[in-house]
């Protein structure tokens, strides 16, 4: 089959198994994040306190980790539950939100890496350039502008962090496994709408789940770009925008994803 035929299977994995994703997100978008895992077709389960979370993940079938809102008791509920997702076998996904701003970030981050827990990383530009050491990552949480390709920093991540990674903007760009694509969908609202991307690596984690880690990366960015997309052209302004979001994240058919689906792998 092809990526796209992949990806569109994986939406019927998703729908038939509702695989239970554990999330450790940040408190800005956690309703959101656990909406949009439930109209996809999977089971949020919102857990970040460290004497739990542990016990959760070992119960889950994916793990997604937000680096969005950091605490101490976050970020040690985040390395209890990936250490636990290792020992069960299942996916984590990290999403390195404003990683390059400080020296918590960056050492959570580290951390993070050192022990081996991501399966897939996704982020913006200027998180992933700043986790593959092409740029000091002094910025906020949005992408900064910058002369790095999305493309080179999306492979150069991988490669320095032994795994999947995805750059996700005006064009996606995920690498890893061998592997690369780009995927051209989605639409500028998307980055108006607070915790979309935070969103989108809790979807990567779903798919991954009931598929391999670049064909689950890939589905999760195809999946939110293209409800996106959707959701544009029906609405006339961002608070209509965002309602029409979930509602095609719940109708989306495999057969509409292979028909919208812009995906290119070299």
């Amino acid at each position: 089959m092809t990526l796209k035929q992949d990806i569109a299977q994986a939406l019927s994995e998703l729908r038939g198994r509702a695989p239970l994703v554990h999330c450790i997100t940040n408190y800005v978008t956690a309703g959101d994040t656990a909406n949009m895992l439930l109209a996809a077709g999977a089971s949020p389960m919102m857990a970040d306190d460290p004497a739990e979370c542990a016990e959760v993940t070992a119960k889950a079938s994916a793990l997604t980790l937000n680096l969005g809102t950091p605490s101490e008791a976050r970020l040690r509920a985040m390395m209890n539950s990936g250490l636990q997702a290792q020992k069960s076998g299942i996916p984590a996904v990290f999403d390195p939100v404003g990683v390059g701003m400080t020296r918590l970030r960056r050492e959570a981050a580290a951390a993070l890496i050192k022990q081996g827990i991501p399966t897939a990383v996704r982020g913006n530009l200027s998180e992933l350039a700043f986790l593959a050491g092409l740029d000091s990552g002094e910025h906020g949480v949005d992408s900064a502008e910058t002369d790095i390709l999305p493309q080179a920093a999306a492979q150069a991540a991988s490669e320095r962090l032994g795994c999947v990674c995805a750059v996700t903007g005006a064009a996606d760009h995920i690498a890893g496994d061998g592997r690369s694509a780009v995927i051209r969908n989605g639409t500028p609202l998307l980055r108006k709408v607070t915790g979309a991307g935070c969103m989108t690596s809790a979807l990567c984690a779903a798919f991954i789940a009931v598929s391999d880690a670049f064909t689950g990366a890939a589905a999760g960015i195809a999946f939110m770009d293209i409800c996106g997309a959707l959701a544009a052209e029906r609405s006339a302004g961002l608070g209509g925008f965002r309602a029409a979001l979930f509602d095609f994240a719940g109708n989306i058919t495999p057969d509409t994803l292979i028909e919208r689906l812009d995906i290119y792998e070299s």
